[in-house]
Order: structure tokens, then sequence, then C-alpha cells
């Protein structure tokens, strides 16, 4: 005689598992939906990439081709290896420039707003809000809008078609954002951490460095991407105030390759790709901090 089966003996009705299965069908059908809709969103992002990725393989009449071609007739790989001997412009010279210019750039940034906004997080003193208030101001100004007095400034300290004077404008128009990004991190850390560092011993600088920066890290991360991002981008303030060939960084080479009459698209495509690379390596490289930084200080 076989024994009844453990849900008759619980007394669980017989539509429990029909029921089951069905919510089981309902939630799968939900996580397909939402992959096959994050599926189409990455593709749609990721499409304009893969149309310039393919055009720097293609030769030049192929790509004005009518009708277009997806992929080309014949691959071009050598488009990567004669973009660095155009005469248009010295390549090689600008990826050095645009690289100087964006790291030291960030570096600049990041040693002001530190300390700047962990002192106006930290520290009540008069105009502390008109203070922060400026710093946001500060946003709507533009390199592009300002880039005629930027000139004329640079011209009157002697700093003209230089990488100091590209350093100095980008740090000065990033600044701001770090600044009011790092205070709001800073102010989210409790102050009693702050007095329990002092209590044994920290001084302000010590809490600053040891105690507080392993907690905001997700914030110096966004300063970091934000600032060398938007240096290595910068193209208004770059055009106007470099005007020799090798000094110009990447954004500003490009349109040596776009004429009036002519334009070189196969290059167009290949120098933008190499453009993307180092902004993509950035984010590998930093993504590990800005998710430990995420949980930095949850455990004593």
């Amino acid at each position: 005689m076989t024994a009844p089966a453990p849900a008759m003996l619980a007394g669980e009705p017989r539509t429990a598992a029909p029921r089951r299965r069905s919510s089981e069908r309902r939630f799968s059908g939900r996580i397909v939906g939402r992959m096959i809709a994050g599926l189409v969103i990455v593709l749609v992002f990721i499409a304009p990439y893969l149309i310039m990725l393919i055009g720097s393989f293609k030769s030049r009449f192929n790509i004005l081709a009518v009708p277009p071609t997806y992929l080309p007739t014949t691959w071009h790989p050598e488009n990567y290896i004669t973009m660095w001997s155009t005469p248009e412009t010295p390549l090689p010279q600008n990826l050095i420039s645009t690289i100087v210019i964006s790291v030291f750039a960030t570096v600049l940034v990041l040693v002001v707003c530190v300390p700047a906004a962990y002192y106006t997080a930290r520290f009540k003193f008069p105009g502390r809000g008109i203070f922060l208030f400026l710093v946001i101001v500060t946003q709507m100004l533009q390199p592009t809008v300002l880039a005629t007095g930027l000139f004329k400034e640079m011209v009157a300290i002697g700093l003209a078609d230089t990488w100091l004077a590209m350093i100095l404008v980008n740090a000065a128009f990033n600044l701001a954002f770090a600044i009011w990004i790092m205070h709001n991190f800073f102010a989210g850390v409790p102050v009693e951490i702050d007095e329990a560092a002092q209590l044994d011993g920290a001084g302000k600088w010590t809490v600053l460095f040891r105690v507080q920066l392993p907690l905001v890290w997700p914030g110096i991360v966004t300063a970091i991407i934000y600032t060398f991002v938007a240096s290595w981008n910068e193209f208004a303030a770059s055009l106007v105030i470099l005007s020799t060939d090798a000094n110009q960084p990447l954004s500003v080479a490009l349109t040596k390759f776009v004429g009036q009459y002519d334009a070189a698209w196969q290059y167009v495509f290949a120098v933008s790709i190499v453009a993307v690379i180092p902004v993509v390596v950035l984010f590998m490289l930093i993504e590990k901090r800005l998710v430990g930084g995420l949980t930095a200080g949850s455990v004593k």
C-alpha cells in the first residue's frame, strides 16, 4: 500500500502546483521581455560605432558608393597605418597633445576639488551658500562662448598656443562640476567618523586622505571620468587657442580630413575609433574602483 503524497498530508490544494508554474511562466516571460528590450537599446547605441568601425576598413570610393554597401567590398586595414603619415595633420603629435592635456587637466581638477569640496562639506563659513551657488552658475559658461576672450587672455599672459593654456582652460571649466559632486559625497559621510579619527590623534589632512577618501571613491571616479572625457573631447577652445598643428588635440585634427570639396572619410572613421579607445580603456580600468568604493567603509 503506497503512502499518501506529502502535499496531500499537508492539506495543500491540488491547484497549487499549476498556479506556481503559471507564475513562473509569467516571471520568465518578464525576464525575456526585459532582455529583448535591453538588447534593442544596446544595439541602438552601438550601431553608430559599428558603422564607424566598418567604415574605417573601407576605401573612400567604397564609402561614397551609390547604392551604399554595409560591408567593405575590399577590406583596407592599412587605413590605420597610413593615417599616421597623412599630410593633413601630424596625428602622432596630436595624440600626444590630447593625452597630455587631458591627463594633467584631470590631475589639476582632483588636486583642487578634493580639499575644496571637503572644506565646504565639513565647515561653516560666511558666504558658503553663495560660493556653492556660484560653483553651479559657472557650469552655464562653456568654452565655446568664451573662446575669443580666452584667446585674448592667453595672449596677454603669454600662454597662447601652449599645452598649459588648454590644461588651465579644461581644468577651470570642469572644476565646478567636480567640486559640487565631491561636496555631496563628503556631506553624505557622517561627521562622527571624522570625530572618531580625531580622537585617535589624526589630523585634518590625515582624516581627509586616510579616512574620507576611501569612503568617497564613487565621487572621485565620477570626477575623473567626467573631467577626462570632457577634456579629451574639447574642441572650440582648442581650435581658437592652439594654432600650431602639432599642438592641437585629436578633436581638432579630425576636422583636417574634411575639406571644402573632398573628405577622407576612411581616415575620419579610423581616427574616431582611435580617439574612442582610451576613454573605453579608462572606464574599464576604473570600474573596479567604482564598484569597490560603493561598499568601502561599510565593514569596520
